[in-house]
């Protein structure tokens, strides 16, 4: 295995930085909510549905689109070729997925109920695909073409598909029912007892499954699209009004879609992935409005606003991994409280955040400090200039 690479960060799109930190210091706090008690926006949608904890994971996806753009044009512009890119992206989306693998089995690693699909997986898996379709062919129109494809493609696959020994969704069973779907039944098949969520057939799906990679490369597709039309000669408000279009779009016709296609982010449904993407792409206009067009990142106190957004986004995937392995970790030390025998993670929780009185307040003071201390080793690997890629 490769491992990462730690260099200095070529020159950066600043409101793309200052997102990708958003998302990121985000999805740390909704993955470490401290309990049921967590208002709705702050928890996924138990199934159809849609909160801004659903905005997360295409949102980070969205940029992965985006930074392919930059990233390959300022290599090729270097002199590298396209066969270096492209092994440089099989190799960063091979570690991306082994570390996906770290995260789920850390820390006892047991191989027989091994999680493999998983968050750090489906963006190796959706960067591997769109950076070499990118590098093959440069043309916006395949791109258009191919995330009509993937979106059009799968809503036939979820529902006209049948699902075998169920029937056909909407006709002998509910349309997107949460255990008899085609998305749940492939995964059943491809690795029973490695699937994230239980249920009563036992193993029943993965909000990460194979075929739901089909949409979330949809996802990474409009990333992308984003950041051709940013690359393009026009002018910053130019640029600014066309996201906000573009976010217009998306939003219609995905909540248009979703009258006959619920939204679904545990099966990435092809209207999730149009709403989810014209969320991210009003807050993509938003940002890039105030940093690249008002210049918000030139004055000493906008860059101080800024900054703790520049130093997650500058090493996201580090702060995720930090996130995800760190309470793992304190979770094992063993304390007594009480006269009973708990673990540090809960001991914490008890005697910091539990005289909180309302349990929305204590789940957000619990969330929000939890991504402070996943903030502090990202925060010294960004003084040293130490930018970790894998």
């Amino acid at each position: 295995m490769t491992g990462p690479v730690f260099d200095s960060a070529p020159r950066r799109l600043h409101s793309l930085d200052i997102l990708r930190g958003l998302t990121i210091a985000f999805m740390i706090m909704v993955n470490n909510t401290g309990g049921d008690g967590a208002w709705t926006q702050m928890r996924h949608a138990d199934w159809n549905g849609f909160t801004a904890t659903d905005l997360v994971f295409p949102t980070f996806l969205f940029i992965v689109g985006a930074s392919i753009v930059f990233s390959v044009d300022t290599r090729l512009r270097r002199g590298e070729s396209r066969a270096k890119l492209a092994w440089r992206s099989l190799r960063r989306a091979v570690v991306l997925f082994l570390c996906g693998i770290v995260v789920n089995g850390f820390p006892w690693f047991h191989l027989d109920h091994l999680r493999i699909y998983g968050v750090l997986q489906r963006i190796a898996i959706c960067y591997l695909i769109v950076s070499l379709f990118y590098l093959w062919d440069r043309r916006i129109w395949t791109k258009v073409a191919l995330l009509a494809c993937v979106l059009i493609g799968y809503w036939v696959l979820v529902r006209w598909v049948p699902v075998p020994g169920a029937g056909v969704p909407g006709r002998d069973i509910p349309l997107l029912d949460k255990d008899q779907n085609i998305v749940a039944w492939v995964d059943r098949q491809l690795l029973p007892g490695h699937l994230y969520e239980d249920a009563p057939l036992d193993d029943t799906r993965d909000p990460e499954g194979l075929l739901s990679d089909i949409p979330a490369i949809g996802t990474t597709l409009i990333g992308l699209l984003a950041a051709l039309w940013l690359t393009s000669n026009r002018a910053a408000r130019t640029k600014t009004l066309g996201l906000a279009a573009g976010a217009a779009a998306c939003l219609a016709s995905g909540y248009f879609w979703s009258i006959w296609l619920p939204l679904n982010k545990k099966m990435w449904t092809s209207s999730y992935v149009l709403v989810a993407a014209g969320w991210s792409l009003l807050l993509f206009a938003l940002v890039y409005w105030v940093v690249e067009q008002r210049g918000w990142c030139k004055s000493g106190l906008s860059k101080a606003q800024a900054w703790p957004w520049l130093v997650f986004g500058s090493n996201a995937i580090v702060a995720y991994m930090i996130s995800e392995l760190m309470g793992a970790a304190i979770a094992l030390i063993p304390v007594t409280f009480e006269a009973r025998r708990t673990d540090a993670l809960s001991y914490i929780y008890a005697r910091v955040f539990e005289s909180i009185g309302d349990p929305g307040w204590r789940a957000l003071a619990f969330s929000a400090s939890y991504a402070a201390v996943c903030f502090l080793p990202v925060w010294a690997l960004y003084r040293r200039k130490i930018f970790v890629r894998v």
